[in-house]
């Protein structure tokens, strides 16, 4: 994929990013439960790579914030973090996994980068965001209680979408058909 096109499937995440959470808010605490912002994140990551699923980790959270403030301030810098590495992951999972499957390649790239995101983001909260104060249950319940509808519609979104973007010829196929 050329660098243009790189950044372009970023900045449209990054965009989603932004609007796709807009719907969700409108239901009270939709956003910890159903994580829409997640979504263009890990797309991004998986079909652009990891500095461009970086980037849109690093633009959706921010730019959110500063248009509609959601996230929340005191969110902001942790929400940050974790998708920066949701975005960078998935990209590096994805430019390393061949197996020759499409699905199971974008499935093991997808759960590695929501399981290593959730990790460091619980780390960060109890080493500097929430020092002191932060428990391995608070972690558990915040990453994947609260959020598992949203871990849910992860994995029955995310694949099929990417899948679909490589069929309709807007990112590079995986495989290309010989």
């Amino acid at each position: 994929m050329s660098p243009v096109k790189k950044v372009t499937v970023a900045a449209v995440c990054a965009a989603l990013g932004i609007v796709l959470p807009m719907a969700f808010h409108a239901i009270p605490n939709a956003g910890g439960i159903w994580l829409p912002m997640h979504i263009p994140v890990l797309i991004c990551g998986l079909t652009a790579g990891a500095v461009p699923g970086a980037a849109a980790g690093l633009l959706a959270p921010v730019l959110s914030s500063l248009l509609t403030g959601m996230p929340a301030a005191p969110i902001l810098p942790s929400m940050t973090c974790e998708l920066v590495v949701y975005g960078l992951v998935s990209g590096l999972l994805a430019s390393r996994g061949r197996t020759g499957r499409l699905a199971l390649d974008l499935y093991v790239s997808l759960v590695g980068a929501m399981l290593v995101g959730r990790l460091v983001g619980g780390a960060l909260q109890a080493l500097i965001f929430s020092a002191g104060s932060y428990s391995l249950a608070a972690w558990a319940t915040g990453y994947f209680v609260t959020g598992a509808p949203g871990i849910v519609l992860q994995l029955l979104v995310v694949v099929p979408v990417v899948a679909a973007l490589e069929r309709a010829g807007l990112v590079p196929p995986r495989y290309p058909e010989a």
